[in-house]
């Protein structure tokens, strides 16, 4: 390992490569498809063989909280899809932050791709959608308009140079502004009656840490304690519970309290002072290394803190229980030619590559975007459809918005166009040359 004139061993990777947060998030992202695939086969495997009363049935335990005479009461299924779930989107919220203020959304020319792709894979994928169902299964018309990150990026991971970086960056800028539009679903179409109390102790809650911010409190375990407050509120007033996260996300700072040139002139000081030690006196020392250690983590916005930690939990934690709880579905042939199978395949499989393609067709043709450089409409028809692989998402809104025989139905619908719509678009990028090593880089 090289070194230094000091005698520091310097990493053998780029250090841009090893902190960049958009590679981390890439790299966590990538594998944690994996998991979630696991995740998936095992719950469908297990519910369509002897363990399947067993399985589904474990989901359905009970369990509740009582505190005061304040009683939540809720399977263990719903704890993982409201309570887990809105850590997920906590972290999703982050990812939004970080793109809006320093990613590929942050400023119109840029975001005007990407936003007119998201766009057109919400809107014709719903109006596919509708066009095929009647009755109370209209009310799963979200279904189809989610993308899933993790598997979409585990589909780039295994393409690798056949995917330069340019279409890498897209891809997920869509894949973010996707999510956002999934939020704004759950949270326009999806929200019951409302507790107009209990929904003005929640906005009172994020209130409060809008003002904490403000005076400068940096302590995170207490505005865990507060978000613990808000989610309980929100989760009473009929807003889906998980919405929370998403609003606290995207009130987390993205600055950091000490700037770079500042943590430099700290640290020379502080090497000056160590340098003035006296061998056998140790307590400077000490005092030296904590102010070192002070001033790293407050050069670390809490937006990138926050994610960093939390994004690995997330990941293979939080994403695959819930494919274990919400992908075990009692499969049966039936199923596949029911409405609303066919129109979440249809909307997965054909409405989100033709409303990608579409819009920013359109988009490019009235000079408000462009196609990024080694970026082609082949390409945003392989990708369009690898936005198709719906899976987390959609299963989430799926069981906002269906229950029963239409749900398990919407489940097939979802497992097998997302695999569809995998395979179809794995199958159309890979047949792109390799990238030259300097534009895959």
């Amino acid at each position: 390992m090289a070194r230094d004139e000091t005698g520091f061993e310097l990493p053998s990777e780029p250090i841009h490569r090893v902190t960049q947060p958009v590679g981390r998030f890439l790299h966590v992202e990538a594998a944690s498809g994996v998991v979630l695939l696991v995740a998936a086969v095992v719950a469908f495997a297990a519910a369509n063989s002897g363990l399947s009363d067993a399985f589904l049935g474990f989901w359905k335990t009970k369990i509740g909280i009582d505190v005061g005479g304040f009683v939540m009461s809720h399977t263990l299924k719903h704890w993982v899809s409201d309570g887990l779930m809105a850590i997920f989107f906590f972290v999703v919220g982050l990812e939004v932050k970080r793109e809006i203020v320093l990613g590929e959304l942050r400023s119109l020319r840029q975001a005007a791709l990407p936003i007119a792709a998201a766009i057109g894979g919400m809107v014709v994928p719903a109006a596919v959608y509708l066009a095929v169902v009647e009755g109370a299964a209209t009310r799963g018309w979200g279904i189809p308009m989610a993308t899933d990150i993790a598997f979409v990026v585990g589909c780039m991971a295994v393409l690798g140079s056949r995917v330069p970086q340019s279409f890498r960056v897209l891809l997920l800028s869509l894949a973010i502004a996707d999510d956002v539009g999934a939020i704004l679903v759950i949270a326009i179409g999806y929200t019951t009656d409302l507790s107009l109390a209990a929904l003005g102790l929640g906005i009172a809650g994020l209130g409060l840490v809008a003002g904490m911010r403000l005076l400068g409190v940096r302590a995170i375990p207490v505005y865990v304690v507060v978000g613990i407050g808000v989610w309980v509120a929100f989760h009473e007033s009929g807003v889906h519970a998980t919405l929370a996260g998403v609003i606290l996300g995207l009130m987390t700072p993205t600055g950091a309290r000490i700037s770079d040139s500042r943590l430099a002139q700290m640290v020379d000081r502080a090497a000056e002072l160590w340098r003035g030690d006296e061998p056998s006196d140790d307590a400077p020392s000490h005092a030296v290394r904590q102010r070192i250690a002070l001033a790293a983590r407050e050069s670390i916005s809490p937006l990138q803190r926050l994610e960093n930690g939390l994004h690995p939990w997330s990941a293979f934690l939080i994403m695959p229980v819930f494919a274990l709880a919400n992908a075990g579905v009692e499969f049966q042939a039936s199923q596949l030619g029911e409405p609303v199978a066919l129109a979440i395949g249809a909307g997965l499989v054909l409405g989100k590559p033709v409303g990608i393609v579409l819009f920013s067709f359109v988009a490019v043709r009235l000079g408000l975007a462009q196609l990024p450089a080694g970026v082609n409409w082949r390409m945003m028809v392989g990708g369009g459809l690898l936005a198709g692989i719906g899976f987390t998402m959609s299963l989430f809104i799926a069981a906002l918005a269906l229950e029963g025989a239409l749900l398990d139905a919407a489940k097939v619908g979802i497992l097998c166009g997302s695999l569809v719509a995998g395979i179809g678009g794995m199958a159309l990028l890979s047949t792109r040359p390799r990238a030259r090593a300097a534009e895959a880089a």
